[in-house]
């Protein structure tokens, strides 16, 4: 009878009824309407072209960043246009994250990156680039709407 009551008022809407799957996260209660709690993310496009002048196509290129929980995600050869790309979903949004590009295993600049930060901890310390001002890892601000 209480789960009744509770999904009277949106509580219990995720509760399977009849073998069905309730909600959805992120979409409306089934009584009043009203969104169910969700934290937005944001979807990024991460590329690397070979710089210029060189002609020897790296075994992998990777991403790595406080997204992915420093896991490395490969980008995909385009033999197209020669770009190697990935598009990492689900990044937690409204907030900054560091990442980092990696070319055969080895931090490498990333020319679309918004920004960047001093390395934080050890697993930022291990991707690090060093730079005129010291080592550091790129920013992502994971904005949305």
């Amino acid at each position: 009878m209480f789960q009744r009551i509770g999904s009277m008022f949106g509580n219990g809407g995720n509760q399977p009824k009849n073998g069905q799957p309730g909600p959805t996260p992120g979409t409306s209660s089934p009584v009043m309407g009203r969104p169910m709690d969700r934290k937005p993310t944001y979807s990024k496009v991460f590329r690397w072209t070979l710089p210029d002048g060189e002609t020897e196509e790296p075994r992998s290129v990777e991403v790595v960043g406080s997204f992915t929980d420093w896991q490395r995600v490969p980008l995909l050869k385009d033999p197209k246009v020669k770009t190697w790309h990935a598009t990492v979903q689900n990044i937690p949004g409204n907030k900054t994250h560091h990442y980092m590009l990696l070319v055969n295993g080895q931090p490498t600049v990333d020319k679309g990156c918004d920004g960047y930060a001093l390395p934080q901890g050890y697993q930022e310390e291990r991707y690090a680039i060093q730079t005129a001002r010291g080592p550091r890892m790129f920013m992502l601000f994971a904005q949305t709407k």
